[in-house]
């Protein structure tokens, strides 16, 4: 790399940290703060929670699937009754071959879902079609429904009953937003795993 590349990398590199910081400092920490007092209840309670998305917002679901089962309480049976909708690669070749790729989490839902549950989605720009039918049959079953969203929100920010909008044109910083969020409800979930 000449250092006239060097230069312009770290340049790069300021810059998207100076956007993440800027996406962090604008979070709405107030339905944030909702969001977990939902899964503290979830928790407490035993109730379910299903995480979808696709892509990277996919990999973020399985991701922050296994910190609320496991990381987040340290103790074997004591974590959150949580399933990451994208992560079992059967069930969803298996639906999209069958029923088209629209319905792989909402039929998921159809099945293993319950009123009372949480649905929790993903979405760069809110406008997936398989995150909108997912939305769509959580309310039909009665779950209580996030969106956790990038760009303009989509026509999931009308859909979802909250919504945590980044307000970012930048799929990379939507996503990295995910997953920030995500560590920062299971690191105040910790809080509470010797009382429930």
């Amino acid at each position: 790399m000449s250092v006239d590349e060097n230069q312009a990398a770290q340049e790069h590199f300021r810059r998207y940290g100076m956007r993440l910081a800027r996406v962090i400092e604008s979070l709405d920490c107030a339905s944030l703060a909702e969001l977990a007092a939902e899964l503290k209840g979830c928790w407490r309670d035993r109730r379910r929670v299903f995480i979808a998305g696709n892509g990277g917002s996919a990999g973020n679901a399985v991701h922050l699937a296994n910190d609320f089962l496991y990381a987040m309480s340290k103790r074997p049976g004591s974590g959150l009754c949580v399933e990451a909708l994208p992560a079992n690669p059967a069930v969803l070749t298996c639906l999209a071959n069958d029923e088209g790729y629209d319905s792989i989490f909402s039929l998921q839902l159809a099945v293993q879902a319950r009123a009372g549950d949480v649905l929790i989605v993903f979405s760069g720009s809110g406008n997936s079609p398989n995150i909108l039918k997912a939305l769509t049959e959580a309310k039909r079953i009665g779950l209580r429904t996030y969106a956790l969203l990038g760009f303009s929100g989509g026509a999931a920010k009308a859909l979802a009953d909250k919504t945590i909008h980044f307000v970012i044109d930048d799929m990379q910083i939507a996503e990295d937003m995910q997953l920030i969020t995500g560590h920062m409800l299971v690191q105040w979930l910790m809080n509470f795993r010797d009382e429930i």
